[in-house]
């Protein structure tokens, strides 16, 4: 059933189509070109981007503003290509900037937008001759360079049509920007990106550059638009234009609409790869793409319903008439919500050539940009939702930083709010508190500036919000025990265990913070394989001997330290403490001066192994061995030793000088105020 803004809308559009079939028939003589290269042109295909003037690529890093961002303007050309109807629509939110060629063609643009009510106040003009109304084709690419100054890049258009092929130039210096030049024969009809990092088009693209290879193209569209991810697909219409928004349109960061033909249509197998290779791929949100299809069956040169045009909050899809406009705009509808739906209805739209192709935004030169990944699908429960964000307010004007919010709902009800916190540069960080498993979570962002300008992200804000859902907790990571206190110098010579089980699905890293300055401690990790940070994969399970490595001078209480367990959602704490009483017993019992270079080797031994050391000066030096059970098996030495490098041999006997069994031993080195402790295997 049709919605009473569509109808009001389509009616209205009626009324104008007779004024825009008048503007064609008084076209100049460029007006006679088609859409297509007419057999002159063939001729002259030889001419395009021979004026053309490359220049360097914008500074890194580079973002090209998609379709589905703010504009500022529209880029109109007349004669028009579109009803009056829709460009005074469009002049009710946001400048339309009308090519025209001289001040009488404005004078009589002027005359008509007033007998049609379009609002004049949003209405600029630029002065510059054309070949043809396809402005979506050779208008401008509008690129944010790294200093986050918006410009345009333009390209030498496939087509050769001069005048057209410098609308990009004039519009840079209409608004006094930047203009970047990438020698790559292209199209705006046969190009959509997604505003982060991510482009497609036909094979068009390749056929257009053959002395540029696939490599070189995807170099070109990276460096000049900061493409990551350039898709290049087989056109599955058949047609002789080759142009992606004839059957594919981005509606937003991970949802791409495809046009669907009957099963009797020879085109049907191509339609259904393309839909389905969208289906497989990753969208810049690191989930896969939802894929809207938009149904055209029997001919499908009277349903261009993927040549729609998105400006800012509005959507106009052209329609003809067929019995299956409605169920087009009702895809719509339910892709983007929020969104104001309007069919556009023309007698010249056809499946290769409608209301995209003639349009072209203009981006807003000062948008205030939020990048954001959102948080979408399951989510372990946790305590809360980090939510990292930035915010660049690319008129340079400061943030409000009471605007800077999480706007968050619990299972459809009311939204409240959360502060971001600035972190760094334009990075900006909050939290969503944690729900009970089984809750579906709706958030956005929200911030302004002093501009005037405020943006919510996603950019319709909560009638279509980020979704996800909480589920049971992230599967177990079992640490235990939470806190080893060391109060016995036993417990600092053999260590003690965490036992870690990693039954999640996701990899679990350990790590801990070594305490600052000389009088501080380390800690020892059996298996001595072993660094930290260490890794554990999903399904691991790891003993951890934790030895007590450098204890320090008597200080009152616990000396403390934290070994982390940490997971992508969640970090489990050991407690690490050390009696300051059990420091001072062994304190008693050291020296004066640092041990350096303590080595033992080699390690496992069977006959023999040999302590290594150095000092720095003259010292006294304790070597001993203890067992497993922390018992003194045998004294090294216990002696005044001078500087300089020593080594001491140990058999692997007792003080009995009887030969020991098989196993793990400690070898300790007391010197100054610092003992180290080295695990050593006897193998026989």
């Amino acid at each position: 059933m049709i919605n009473i803004t569509r109808l009001i809308f389509v009616v209205y559009s009626f009324f104008f189509i007779t004024v825009s079939f008048a503007q064609e028939n008084d076209r100049p003589s460029q007006g006679k070109l088609t859409h297509h290269m007419t057999p002159e042109e063939e001729l002259r295909r030889h001419e395009i981007g021979k004026d053309f003037y490359p220049t360097l690529p914008p500074s890194w890093p580079v973002r090209q503003v998609a379709e589905f961002e703010h504009m500022q303007s529209i880029l109109i050309r007349y004669p028009f290509g579109i009803p009056i109807s829709l460009i005074a629509e469009m002049a009710e939110d946001c400048n339309v900037l009308t090519i025209v060629l001289n001040q009488s063609q404005e004078n009589t643009v002027i005359s008509m937008y007033q007998a049609a009510g379009v609002n004049l106040d949003h209405c600029e003009f630029l002065h510059a001759p054309t070949d043809t109304h396809w402005t979506r084709d050779y208008g401008p690419w509008f690129v944010v360079d790294g200093n986050n100054e918006v410009g345009i890049c333009n390209f030498p258009y496939n087509r050769p049509r001069p005048d057209d092929d410098d609308i990009p130039i004039m519009v840079a210096e209409y608004l006094d920007i930047e203009l970047y030049g990438m020698n790559l024969i292209h199209t705006g009809g046969n190009y959509m990106c997604d505003g982060m990092g991510i482009a497609a088009s036909t094979i068009l693209v390749w056929e257009e550059n053959p002395t540029l290879s696939h490599i070189q193209i995807n170099n070109l569209v990276h460096n000049y638009l900061g493409i990551e991810t350039y898709h290049v697909l087989p056109d599955p219409l058949g047609e002789y234009i080759k142009h992606i928004d004839c059957w594919g349109k981005f509606l937003d960061v991970d949802k791409v609409l495809i046009g669907e033909v009957p099963v009797s249509d020879p085109r049907y197998d191509d339609f259904e790869y393309v839909a389905d290779y969208f289906a497989e791929q990753i969208s810049s949100y690191s989930v896969p793409y939802q894929v809207f299809r938009v149904y055209t069956p029997g001919n499908y040169h009277y349903t261009p319903y993927t040549n729609s045009l998105i400006l800012n909050k509005k959507v106009f899809v052209p329609i003809t008439g067929s019995p299956h406009d409605n169920a087009a705009l009702d895809v719509y509808e339910e892709a983007m919500p929020g969104y104001e739906i309007f069919g556009i209805m023309s007698g010249s739209w056809a499946n290769t050539d409608a209301l995209h192709c003639r349009t072209k935004g203009i981006a807003d030169l000062g948008m205030l940009y939020i990048r954001h990944i959102p948080l979408l699908g399951d989510i372990h429960q946790a305590d809360e939702f980090e939510i990292t964000a930035e915010i660049i307010p690319y008129s340079q004007e400061p943030l409000y930083s009471d605007s800077l919010l999480i706007y968050y709902s619990v299972d459809g009800g009311i939204y409240y709010s959360v502060p971001l916190f600035f972190i760094e540069d334009h990075t900006y960080s909050g939290s969503i508190p944690g729900q009970p498993e089984g809750s579906e979570m709706a958030y956005y962002l929200h911030a302004a500036d002093e501009s005037g300008r405020s943006m919510d992200h996603p950019y319709i804000g909560p009638p279509d919000p980020h979704v996800f859902n909480v589920i049971y907790p992230l599967p177990d990571v079992t640490v235990w025990p939470d806190t080893l206190i060391y109060d016995e110098p036993q417990q600092a010579i053999l260590g003690q265990d965490v036992i870690i089980r990693n039954e999640s699905d996701s990899n679990v890293y350990i790590n801990y913070i070594n305490p600052e300055g000389d009088d501080q401690f380390y800690w020892l990790i059996d298996p001595w394989t072993i660094t930290l940070p260490y890794l554990m994969y999903p399904g691991d399970s790891l003993i951890l001997t934790v030895v007590v490595g450098l204890p320090v001078e008597s200080i009152e209480g616990y000396l403390e330290d934290t070994l982390f367990v940490e997971t992508d959602v969640q970090t489990h704490n050991v407690f690490l403490l050390v009696d300051s009483l059990l420091i001072s017993s062994i304190n008693d019992q050291a020296f004066s001066r640092r041990v350096r270079d303590f080595t033992v080797y080699p390690n496992p031994f069977n006959t023999s192994t040999n302590i290594c050391f150095s000092l720095e000066q003259t010292d006294r030096v304790l070597i001993e061995v203890y067992n497993l059970n922390g018992q003194k098996i045998f004294t090294l030495l216990d002696k005044q030793m001078i500087a300089g490098k020593h080594l001491i041999t140990w058999d692997g006997v007792n003080e009995q000088n009887l030969v020991l069994p098989n196993g793990v031993y400690f070898i300790r080195l007391c010197s100054g105020n610092r003992i180290n402790n080295q695990k050593v295997l006897l193998i026989r």
